[in-house]
């Protein structure tokens, strides 16, 4: 038998397809906006990372392709090669302004960010412990590593102690998301780099969905407790709140350096390209002088988790712009999706492995641009077709 042979047996997919249930890969052919065009029909978007709704933001667009005029559309390089430009070193200077570090180093990714800084820091005798819940980039950083990896349960700090404790004396790193990125929860930071401190541990955080929705000026986790000065390094992306793609990572200036050096995410890939450094540096340029964006999305958030509540979902232990209705049915949760689609409007259905089995759930992002029109006509849906699958009761 060949190697490839075996994805011959992989149907789950066609097997949903034939229901007519298949939730992705969907063609969007418009900007990302609170409405979007996808298969000709105009549609409510409530599934986007674009929390601060900067995606199809003038100035953004137009920055970018100044960039394109000046530099071109590639780097045609890595990094490390001769693919740095000046504009990647102004945008790192401002994300290391932003998140109140030493330094900054710009990846083509968010999720390549995670790969290769947690691999080059992680050495042979040392330990990373991390969330269960952690993002894929996270999990999979750590397996490049040479460290050894230790999980702990979600939140729970009983649990992430256990596992400090068995790690004995050696070099350890907690790595955990500051927004959990399905549940919408977020890290008990606090208490995390109290154990740090206890157990002699550094702690990354990734900021990927906290940067622009957490803290005074969308500045992370750390500000949003106040304790940044306790977090040693910190992962961002732009594909969110900042309407670009790429990552970086912060911390000081000693680290960083090694890290430039060992990082084979950062050595091996192309740069970031000009229009994506340009559009970044344009959303951290509105984000400074619109801080009412953050204002109207948490006022947004704290409506619309209040609202679903009452009608009786489920909605974890959300307290962000992402708002999980928790269905437990995969299927239900295809069905829910389906009609919603049906029905205009755009959400995110998520099964495992992304949550845990019988823990399947829709998910909702929210933008600082939606208006309180569209969030209550798609609440009365919600409320419709959560009645029909029994999601809801009543």
């Amino acid at each position: 038998m060949k190697l490839l042979d075996f994805t011959k047996e992989f149907t789950a997919s066609t097997d949903v397809k034939k229901m007519g249930l298949y939730p992705y890969f969907n063609p969007i052919s418009s900007e990302q906006d609170t409405e979007v065009i996808c298969l000709g029909r105009k549609i409510l978007m409530l599934g986007s990372n674009n929390y601060l709704g900067l995606a199809n933001h003038p100035k953004i667009k137009e920055r970018a392709q100044q960039a394109i005029a000046k530099y071109g559309t590639s780097c045609s390089g890595s990094r490390f090669l001769n693919g740095t430009l000046d504009i990647h070193l102004e945008l790192e200077g401002r994300l290391a302004q932003l998140v109140g570090k030493e330094a900054t180093l710009v990846y083509s990714t968010g999720f390549q960010t995670n790969l290769g800084a947690i691999a080059a820091v992680a050495l042979k005798g040392s330990y990373i412990l991390i969330d269960k819940l952690d993002h894929a980039s996270i999990v999979d950083g750590a397996r490049l590593s040479y460290a050894e990896v230790k999980k702990y349960r979600h939140n729970d700090m009983k649990s992430l102690e256990r596992q400090l404790i068995s790690c004995g004396d050696a070099g350890k790193i907690i790595v955990i998301d500051g927004i959990f990125s399905m549940d919408g929860d977020i890290a008990k930071l606090p208490e995390i780099v109290q154990l740090a401190e206890k157990y002699d541990a550094n702690v990354l955080v990734d900021d990927a969905h906290a940067i622009g929705v957490l803290g005074p000026k969308g500045e992370g986790t750390g500000y949003h407790f106040g304790i940044q000065d306790k977090v040693d390094l910190v992962v961002g992306t732009f594909s969110k709140s900042l309407a670009s793609i790429g990552g970086f990572l912060a911390g000081t200036k000693e680290v960083l350096e090694y890290v430039q050096h060992y990082s084979r995410t950062l050595i091996f890939s192309a740069a970031i390209s000009p229009p994506n450094t340009a559009a970044a540096i344009a959303a951290l340029d509105i984000m400074e002088q619109e801080p009412e964006r953050i204002e109207t999305l948490w006022k947004s958030t704290r409506w619309l988790l209040k609202e679903f509540k009452g009608m009786g979902f489920d909605t974890g232990d959300s307290e962000t712009p992402i708002i999980p209705l928790v269905v437990g049915d995969d299927h239900i949760c295809f069905t829910f999706w389906r009609k919603l689609f049906d029905a205009g409007i755009w959400v995110n259905p998520i099964i495992t492995p992304a949550v845990q089995p019988g823990h399947a759930l829709i998910r909702i992002s929210l933008m600082a641009t939606h208006n309180t029109k569209q969030l209550e006509g798609a609440l009365d849906t919600f409320r419709k077709y959560g009645k029909e699958l029994g999601v809801i009761k009543g």
